[in-house]
């Protein structure tokens, strides 16, 4: 499926041959994360599909195939809400594979009613942040080894709603309020990713690890959410919200600490360009402290 735009628009046409790479994308049985998974496999990387619920895993690897036929998907269970797993992915993974191209961190949740994960975080930080922490130091060996990996942290613009509370981060004293709570996720995700390239900054093989967030998409996150109300007047479809994370992943011309969205002037809508984050997202000493605390929380350590 390609899609004409206008010559000037960054599109899935504009991604090289990708075969012999392995690519990992996490929440990739809906939405952005299938989109994302359908183009990869269709430029000839092996897509791993890193998913929670086998059924839904196992149908979007049919919805792959069917479109492709000689794509290779392959799917693995993943749930970032309980750390075991995301061992055990881990270990499945290195047993199957002795490299990683690119590791897309792209799942999440969006606006629930209050719950905590198996390890008892607040289930949006503890599902969209720290469980890809985990992930992302259980695997960084694998990426450091691969000559021109790639990370890719996928947040949102939700992030202007963050303000973390390091005192209750699992919102145990305050009254909960899931919108504050998702924008303090997709922060942290901002976090990890400034902190991580500058942790990586001096070390030799360190994949390039930049973000994206795909502005206005209608997907099944938003279905606890009002918002999912307006989606078919302003949302974008997958296939263009999907852009921004493949641009990410895939555009020679990416640097370090790079963040994508679409193009338009508040950035709910357009074909990905480089975009900026808020004045908070760049304090890094609060990125630092994030750091410290998350592998405290996950006890993963990136790096010895």
């Amino acid at each position: 499926m390609t899609h004409s735009v206008c010559q000037n628009s960054w599109t899935s046409d504009s991604i090289q041959d990708l075969s012999g790479k392995v690519v990992i994308v996490t929440g990739s049985s809906s939405g952005i994360g299938l989109e994302t998974a359908r183009v990869i496999a269709e430029k000839n990387a092996e897509v791993i599909v890193a998913v929670r619920n086998p059924e839904k895993g196992a149908a979007a690897v049919k919805r792959i195939k069917d479109e492709n036929p000689g794509a290779k998907v392959k799917l693995l269970l993943l749930d970032l809400a309980d750390l075991s797993s995301v061992r055990m992915f881990a270990e499945e993974f290195k047993s199957l594979y002795q490299r990683l191209d690119i590791l897309i961190n792209n799942a999440g949740v969006m606006t629930p009613p209050y719950s905590k994960t198996a390890d008892g975080f607040e289930l949006q930080m503890g599902t969209n942040h720290l469980g890809h922490f985990a992930l992302s130091g259980l695997l960084m060996d694998l990426l450091i080894k691969t000559e021109n990996s790639r990370l890719i942290v996928v947040s949102s613009i939700a992030h202007n709603f963050g303000n973390i509370d390091f005192d209750d981060l699992a919102w145990e004293i305050r009254s909960y309020n899931p919108m504050n709570s998702y924008g303090d996720s997709k922060l942290a995700n901002l976090y990890f990713m400034s902190e991580l390239v500058r942790r990586l900054k001096d070390r030799p093989g360190a994949p390039l690890v930049a973000g994206a967030h795909p502005g206005w998409t209608e997907t099944e996150l938003q279905r606890t959410n009002a918002s999912r109300h307006f989606n078919k007047m302003f949302a974008m479809k997958p296939w263009k919200g999907a852009l921004p994370t493949l641009r990410a992943a895939c555009d020679a011309d990416v640097h370090n600490d790079d963040f994508y969205g679409p193009k338009g002037l508040t950035q709910l809508n357009g074909f990905p360009v480089k975009v900026k984050r808020n004045k908070r997202a760049q304090d890094h000493s609060i990125a630092a402290n994030m750091w410290d605390v998350s592998e405290k929380l996950t006890e993963v350590k990136f790096f010895g």
